[in-house]
């Protein structure tokens, strides 16, 4: 008799109960949301108001409030995020209207971007399905096979200054200017008006603060923003105990729970990032508005068995590169150099 347990029914009733669990936190709420946007969306736009005035002032006054600006952008992406999920709002209707507003603070058009996002949440640790949404990650065994020229853009890709200070704001003011190839006539579409949306605002703020001090406060409100952003979007699926799999093992409820950290932040900077470190709760459903995640999350000892990663230990995830299919880890460029040397002294010892 065979007793060897079914990966597939294991998986089904591991999906059953977590889905049950979280049934009742996808509902959304009307109020949480509209106070969401007022305390966000609000806020920044009062920030916009204040650095208007502060220029009359003093630019040490200016360039904190444009700090604050952009940590507040962060919470406003957030809102564009949910909305792009359709788990801001019940309506469909106000989720588009609210996720094209805070696309427009954020130069980020909302079709394009929910469609390249669905894509990162359908292969998230899937290593046969990389290359959409997400940041650019080799095995150690391609990195080693990889010309020259290519582990030289490797490199440079993961190195920290082009990762958390340029990359982001050639994203968001350039990238996401272009439409992706791939990309469907909605979605192409999006691209354009954005562009022509961010155009009048862009006009309008100019002519309201001059150019030169509208250059220095967006700049800066966007680095912060933008640098912000793709460090807690890097955090949360590049540490040392991610889950990558091959498609045919890899496993959706694995790939929420083990590949998506639960980033455990002061309470302080889980406002201003939306509660989106309940990023293990985002994965297994992303129809939870983020109102709702740290409840969720709290909701049954299932969730809080995913070790916490807090910011200090967070910190040593700049170092992992690449990802070591034989012992399951990210690994650092100076542990390859390890490996190769012991397996060097191991064959010469042979």
């Amino acid at each position: 008799m065979n007793t060897k347990p079914d990966k597939k029914q294991i998986h089904r009733e591991s999906t059953a109960k977590w889905k049950s669990l979280v049934a009742k936190y996808e509902k959304p709420s009307f109020w949480r949301a509209s106070w969401q946007i007022v305390n966000s969306v609000g806020s920044y736009l009062v920030m916009w108001a204040l650095m208007y005035l502060s220029l009359s002032v003093s630019w040490w006054l200016t360039v904190p409030l444009a700090i604050l600006a952009g940590g507040l952008l962060i919470r406003v992406f957030i809102i564009f995020h949910d909305c792009g999920h359709g788990s801001f709002f019940e309506s469909r209707r106000a989720n588009h209207f609210w996720g094209f507003v805070s696309g427009l603070l954020t130069f980020t058009p909302f079709h394009h971007w929910r469609w390249e996002h669905s894509v990162h949440h359908a292969t998230v640790g899937d290593l046969d399905r990389r290359g959409m949404g997400d940041i650019w990650t080799l095995t150690v065994q391609e990195y080693l096979e990889a010309s020259r020229w290519k582990k030289f853009a490797y490199r440079l890709a993961r190195n920290p200054v082009i990762l958390f200070v340029i990359a982001p704001l050639v994203l968001f003011l350039i990238v996401q200017r272009i439409p992706t190839s791939s990309a469907k006539p909605r979605e192409k579409r999006s691209v354009w008006i954005m562009n022509l949306a961010v155009l009048a605002m862009v006009s309008g703020l100019i002519a309201l603060f001059g150019f030169g001090p509208w250059l220095i406060i967006q700049l800066t409100t966007m680095a912060v923003a933008g640098s912000g952003g793709v460090w807690l979007f890097y955090v949360q699926h590049q540490f040392e105990d991610a889950y990558w799999e091959h498609s045919d093992e890899w496993d959706y409820t694995a790939a929420a729970l083990q590949g998506s950290s639960f980033y455990k932040l002061p309470k302080i900077l889980q406002w201003f990032s939306g509660n989106i470190g309940f990023h293990h709760i985002h994965h297994l459903s992303s129809r939870i508005p983020n109102y709702n995640l740290e409840r969720c999350h709290r909701s049954d000892p299932l969730f809080q068995e995913v070790e916490p990663l807090g910011f200090l230990v967070s910190l040593k995830s700049i170092t992992y590169r690449l990802w070591d299919e034989q012992n399951k880890k990210l690994i650092s460029f100076r542990t390859l150099k390890k490996i190769q040397r012991n397996q060097s002294s191991e064959a010469v010892s042979c």
